[in-house]
């Protein structure tokens, strides 16, 4: 890593109660006002002295007005980054209204305007255009999360990267492809975790990779959730036929089973109670023909044999 990188770490500031100070400036003011008016009443009586006098009471409005940039006020669930004279000076994280340097002066390198130097603490959801990727087996999938974040150190936020809501979004599609590829689309193996399968499981490991890309930010990932899984659309309409084709092949083999274990049970009842005796041939013939009737499409059409068995 380039060693001209500074990484910023946060400093809490305890400014003054802004209450105090604004009846200190709303004292100046009137003061400076009154003083102005009256020695401009009295400036012929004694030019110099009162000449002087009005000269000091517009300084002091002067400081009043220069003190008058340094109120603050921070909303619940907010903070101010303090920068002074291009340096960090500090951050408030409390809400209240305060009075602190007025060189300094709020910085958030994500948005633009007076009101919106300040940076949210809340909860925020990124919601991740779905975006086409390959999965372990090489299918183009097609995959969107919902990331629900938020800023637990201003400090990193606002220096450590230039826009810290564009970084998270880029790191969340670099996050997605990384873990994307190292499992496939459906279950192959009953022990194999997949994008479809294992959605919870993956979640998790989204929410790791990508918290580890972010602590430069000082982003807190709250959780990650896959919000839109499907095969790419050129090949979407051949999965579907696979898909299909396995359920129709596993369905036929639960067919099978449940057939030669009734064929099975009926041919022991028919032995236990002596219903009939069958010879082998016989009996290949019965389990033949049940074997169809069960495992058909179709309903069996019986056929009644009036006649002797044999």
């Amino acid at each position: 890593m380039n060693e001209t990188l500074k990484h910023y770490e946060e400093k809490i500031i305890k400014p003054y109660g802004g209450i105090g100070m604004l009846i200190v400036n709303v004292a100046m003011y009137l003061i400076s006002t009154a003083g102005i008016v009256f020695s401009s009443i009295l400036l012929e009586q004694s030019p110099v002295l009162y000449g002087i006098l009005m000269a000091v009471f517009i300084i002091v409005m002067l400081i009043a007005c220069f003190m008058s940039a340094g109120f603050k006020i921070v909303p619940p669930n907010e903070a101010v980054v303090l920068v002074l004279f291009g340096n960090y000076f500090g951050t408030i994280n409390k809400d209240g209204f305060y009075w602190t340097n007025p060189f300094a002066v709020g910085y958030n390198p994500a948005t633009s305007g007076l009101m919106s130097k300040r940076i949210s603490l809340k909860a925020i959801t990124l919601v991740n255009d779905k975006q086409k990727v390959n999965d372990l087996d090489g299918n183009p999938v097609e995959i969107g999360v919902i990331v629900i974040w938020r800023i637990i150190n201003t400090a990193k936020a606002a220096f450590n990267v230039d826009n810290y809501v564009v970084f998270i979004s880029t790191q969340a599609d670099s996050a997605i492809r990384q873990v994307a590829r190292l499992y496939p689309y459906d279950i192959t193996d009953d022990d194999e975790k997949s994008l479809r399968g294992s959605s919870q499981e993956i979640s998790q490991e989204l929410k790791k990779e990508l918290q580890e890309r972010v602590d430069i930010a000082g982003i807190e990932i709250m959780e990650v959730r896959i919000n839109h899984l499907a095969y790419a659309q050129e090949i979407a309409a051949a999965m579907l036929q696979r898909q299909q084709a396995t359920a129709v092949v596993a369905a036929r083999q639960k067919i099978v089973e449940g057939a030669v274990g009734m064929v099975e049970m009926a041919i022991q009842k028919l032995n236990e109670h002596e219903v009939v005796k069958l010879d082998d041939e016989k009996k290949a013939t019965m389990v033949s023909n049940l074997m169809v009737v069960l495992c058909g499409n179709r309903d069996a059409q019986p056929v009644i044999n009036s006649g002797s068995l044999y």
